[in-house]
């Protein structure tokens, strides 16, 4: 089957070449040490580009990189709302490089997944990036999981994923001392990384190359100029207004949005329609006591029920040595909260008013209350990591982090597996690529994901 790409709306312009400007302050480093913005300064308010990306995510500094590296005499910058960048979805994810094995073969997601895969390791080998390539287990406990992990191997196996192969018990121990089950799939290729280091890399080489930064710049509208900028030499050369919370503005020719937990919001901006709408859900870790760590070796994740849209409960380690134990997945009231008491009354109240939520709710109401029991009870979720290794007590365990992922839904209550490209309306319309929806693992596809935002981009825009 050939690939779906949802594209809503869109006509094209034709960029001009403009000047580069950048903007006082400080971002992280790939290193973690912070580094100045390059070039010169400029204030929010006088600054014009040919493309502003707005979202500092790493999806959003992927596609700016990728820009500019094709287009390197254009002026480009990168709008975050946040004084650093990429703290939300990309800084609080779980840190896998995914293999590619779980999505439907021949679709994009598959095929950005296993390309994507591909891009991080060898980026990280070029940048001097740290990763391990500890591989991952899927591990069938129970009889009636076998054909579900069968099919899931062929699957993998029609996807291209490297490396797979079915074992059986006595190799599951070989991989993974502590943990029991019947069969399991073996992905060598899985391993782990620090998303939001790879994030800060790819600002580092997107400024190096020319590119602005300008955090705390929260995108509160986006409209056409009602007359030309001063001094312009050919009339309407930026005729995008991108206007802040605090009254500044950018002007532009073209923008490209990657806003993640907020894509639905900041599309309505010119226009587009509210579907498909972001729901929030959070996901709870908990780690595994220092001392217990050495139960574990690498990714060791459950058969995937088709039933349900998550993953489940897995083992996952850290680069910097923890181990997460989860997360489960239940509904947020607030789309960057990561405490279980996190609200927003804006947040709530669309959630409430989406009638596709209540659809998604009313069928899937047991894996729900499941998922909140498992929330509040840390006793029912060991029980559930007592299933692949036994050895694990209540008292092994604290809670951990939390991240928030941010799922499209539409009004009849699907979750929303596609990529979303939309415009808007009217002469804005023509001049705004919007990506309301990069699914999970977006981080996995970054760099597969923003050649294709690029492509689009390219396309769209006629540059």
């Amino acid at each position: 089957m050939v690939p779906v790409l949802r594209y809503l709306g869109g006509a094209c312009g034709r960029a001009r070449g403009g000047f580069p400007g950048s903007f006082s302050g400080v971002c992280g480093s790939a290193s973690g040490r912070p580094w100045p913005l390059c070039g010169g300064v400029r204030s929010a308010s006088s600054s014009s580009f040919d493309i502003v990306i707005v979202g500092g995510g790493i999806v959003g500094l992927a596609s700016a990189r990728a820009l500019i590296l094709r287009h390197p005499t254009l002026s480009i910058g990168v709008l975050e709302k946040e004084k650093d960048l990429a703290t939300h979805q990309t800084g609080h994810n779980s840190g896998v490089i995914h293999s590619g094995i779980y999505y439907k073969p021949e679709s994009l997601k598959a095929k950005l997944c296993v390309q994507g895969a591909d891009l991080i390791y060898e980026y990280c080998n070029k940048k001097g990036i740290s990763y391990k390539q500890c591989g991952k287990l899927i591990v069938a406990v129970e009889q009636e999981e076998i054909p579900r992990l069968r099919a899931l191997y062929e699957r993998g196996l029609q996807n291209g994923v490297q490396g797979l192969r079915l074992i059986q018990q006595e190799d599951i121990k070989k991989k993974e001392p502590y943990c029991r089950g019947l069969m399991a799939i073996d992905c060598p290729y899985t391993g782990i990384v620090n998303y939001r280091q790879v994030a800060l890399s790819f600002a580092q080489d997107f400024q190096e190359a020319g590119g602005s930064v300008l955090t705390n710049f929260e995108v509160k509208d986006i409209e056409m100029a009602r007359e030309s900028p001063p001094r312009s030499i050919d009339g309407m050369k930026y005729p995008i207004m991108v206007k802040n919370t605090k009254g500044e503005e950018i002007q532009c020719q073209y923008v490209v949005t990657c806003a993640g937990l907020h894509s639905d919001r900041i599309s309505e901006l010119s226009g587009c329609n509210p579907d498909p709408q972001i729901v929030p859900f959070r996901g709870d870790y908990l780690l595994l006591k220092p001392e217990k760590c050495y139960l574990v070796k690498g990714n060791i994740y459950p058969v995937p029920d088709s039933r349900f849209p998550f993953l489940g409960v897995h083992f996952t380690p850290r680069m910097d040595g923890n181990i997460w134990l989860g997360p489960n997945a239940v509904l947020a009231f607030k789309r960057e909260g990561y405490r279980p008491f996190d609200f927003s009354a804006r947040d709530a109240k669309d959630l409430i008013a989406n009638s596709g939520l209540i659809k998604l709710i009313s069928q899937n109401l047991s894996y729900g209350i499941s998922e909140m029991y498992k929330a509040c009870f840390l006793s029912a979720t060991v029980k559930h990591l007592q299933k692949f290794i036994p050895e694990i007590t209540i008292t092994d365990i604290l809670r951990g982090p939390a991240g928030v992922r941010a799922q499209a839904l539409d009004r009849d209550g699907n979750l929303v597996d596609d990529f979303v490209f939309d415009g808007g309306v009217g002469d804005i319309g023509s001049r705004i690529l919007h990506v309301r929806n990069a699914p999970s693992p977006a981080a996995t596809s970054s760099l597969a994901i923003s050649g294709m935002i690029a492509d689009e981009v390219q396309q769209r825009f006629e540059l």
